[in-house]
């Protein structure tokens, strides 16, 4: 009979998978809690949270949800970072991590519902960010448009500079 600590356990994992648009599966064994407490305020920032739960209960609530492939990742100590928005970040604060301390080790990961291998993570966090891809297509629309209205600038100070030129000589009172 599982216990009601164990119930809303689940229920929170069950929720995280739920609203959660990716997740990530990481060994975190050899990772100091001052290191896991600096991942989590870092993925916190970036719209995800990372949980360390009894393999069981994620399990479990991985079923509930009816996300199937995940149990041949659920071994040894495991964490799960959900993303609850753009991806990139959380997979960047995950890789920058295992490139300082060579921890935690990515198992798998699913992007809008599709698990795939945790190697994977490296051409994930390589990606620009939501927000930098949308300043790059800002950037690219802006700029024609741009040179654009600097080109008819240049045509309307071409022809103002035309007619004080001519009003400067006395031109504009012979057309009177």
């Amino acid at each position: 009979m599982p216990t009601q600590a164990k119930i809303e356990k689940v229920a929170k994992i069950k929720d995280y998978f739920e609203k959660a648009d990716s997740f990530f599966v990481a060994e975190y064994l050899g990772l100091k809690v001052s290191q896991i407490t600096a991942l989590r305020t870092e993925l916190r920032d970036n719209d995800a949270r990372l949980v360390v739960e009894k393999n069981t209960l994620i399990s479990v609530a991985a079923k509930e949800v009816g996300i199937k492939g995940i149990d041949e990742y659920l071994t040894g100590p495991t964490a799960i970072a959900f993303a609850f928005g753009d991806p990139v970040a959380p997979a960047k604060a995950l890789h920058e991590s295992f490139k300082k301390f060579e921890l935690p080790i990515v198992k798998a990961m699913s992007l809008s519902g599709v698990m795939s291998d945790g190697a994977k993570i490296k051409a994930l966090a390589d990606l620009p960010s939501r927000d930098e891809l949308l300043a790059q297509v800002i950037g690219n629309i802006e700029a024609p448009i741009a040179e654009l209205v600097s080109s008819m600038d240049a045509v309307v100070q071409e022809f103002v500079g035309t007619v004080e030129a001519l009003a400067a000589s006395g031109g504009a009172s012979a057309a009177a």
